[in-house]
């Protein structure tokens, strides 16, 4: 199996087979007229040439045409502090209906129902502990100073670790990560050597999670976008997270600091100063908690916030989130946080906050200003844009 294939490794095949070879991507390989001058191994953009592209030449030059370069050109990016996926709290699910919650240790040991203070009845909920303690081999957590609750009704979790990717400049180009665990197989991405599902011309090249990739072209076949990542090498779309880097202020923006929030791709990009500085994977709200386009403005900041609400009349979807870290609202109680209970990014699955890695929501809360303007859009068209559709949002 290839794991991530290099594309500098094609080229120097072609060299060590000689330039006679036919590059197999070549649409239309000319032969150079009697008497020209062949060009060099290397792309050739310079349509004044005064030599004739033929076999690899020729091969480099259509691909540099897409943006392909052999070497690959570097991405300019330096990775974040891991220090900002530090937050002082633990975590843990709620695994049971009405879970109770006691008044002190001892209570919680002989687990009597009727000494509970209060209970926990949502279907979605998480609590943040402060320190557990084992007791003749059962384990409780201490939630609040003196509030307990056993590991009977709640289990730990560990909020995921990914980081986005702060920029020393602009790319030159679109990029995006791999989204494995949305494939058809796990742990790995294999890519096409053609877009669509019509032909099985697989390339046993194979990419994993969040690995970063460039976006050179996008095609759309049986009404499905896919990007090429390489040469004869394609991805749908919904296995990448995109981000097109466009350092134009949205329309209505004053001064050069913002936040795109891109529906379609699931994608954060933040512009400072007319550059793009940081990109990372979010998860937005899903049908019908859509996340509402448009034009907001930060207006509260808070380092942890407790969560809570529901929709529905018999309460089906009602959530209940402790201490949510680096919250920032920008649209009624929609809000750009760390959220520890997502396992993975990168598709809707909120109640219409923009959904962070706890290391990623630090980034954007330690960035970040009141008045800073969030531009929320989906280049698809398919999250409405009418406001009757939408209340004050959730988690």
């Amino acid at each position: 199996m290839k794991i991530k294939f290099r594309l500098f490794t094609i080229i120097i095949t072609f060299f060590a087979l000689g330039l006679s070879i036919q590059p197999t991507l070549a649409a239309e390989d000319t032969q150079p007229a009697d008497g020209a001058v062949v060009c060099l191994p290397g792309a050739n953009l310079n349509v004044f040439s005064d030599c004739a592209p033929s076999g690899s030449a020729q091969y480099l030059t259509e691909l540099a045409q897409n943006g392909i370069t052999f070497p690959p050109e570097p991405f300019p990016v330096q990775h974040p502090d891991f220090a900002l996926n530090y937050i002082p709290h633990q975590y843990a699910q709620v695994r049971t209906d009405l879970a109770p919650v006691y008044g002190s240790l001892d209570h919680a040991i002989e687990g009597d129902d009727k000494s509970a203070i209060r209970r926990i009845d949502s279907p979605f909920s998480y609590i943040s502990y402060y320190q557990d303690t084992v007791v003749d081999g059962a384990r409780y957590y201490e939630i609040d100073y003196n509030n307990w609750m056993t590991a009977f009704d709640v289990s730990r979790v560990t909020p995921q670790r990914f980081q986005g990717l702060s920029f020393k400049s602009t790319p030159s180009q679109p990029f995006g990560w791999v989204l494995s665990y949305l494939s058809r197989t796990s742990g790995y991405v294999e890519t096409k050597r053609t877009p669509g599902y019509s032909s099985d011309d697989y390339t046993e090249i194979y990419y994993g999670n969040h690995d970063l990739v460039w976006v050179y072209d996008t095609v759309e076949v049986d009404g499905i976008e896919w990007y090429m990542i390489g040469p004869d090498e394609w991805m749908p779309q919904y296995v990448i997270a995109r981000v097109i880097p466009n350092t134009t202020p949205p329309e209505g923006v004053t001064g050069d600091r913002w936040i795109e929030i891109n529906l379609f791709e699931q994608t954060v990009s933040v512009y400072q100063e007319r550059q793009l500085i940081f990109a990372s994977i979010i998860a937005s709200g899903l049908d019908p908690f859509w996340t509402q386009p448009g034009l907001f403005q930060i207006y509260e900041k808070l380092e942890s916030t407790p969560m809570r609400g529901s929709f529905e009349a018999d309460r089906s979807d009602a959530y209940y989130l402790e201490d949510v870290p680096w919250t920032m609202y920008f649209d009624q109680a929609r809000a750009l946080h760390g959220a520890y209970w997502r396992a993975n990014l990168g598709f809707p699955q909120s109640h219409g906050c923009v959904n962070l890695s706890i290391g990623d929501a630090r980034w954007l809360f330690d960035w970040a200003n009141l008045g800073d303007w969030v531009y929320v859009w989906d280049p698809s068209g398919e999250t409405p844009d009418d406001p009757e559709y939408y209340g004050a949002g959730g988690a």
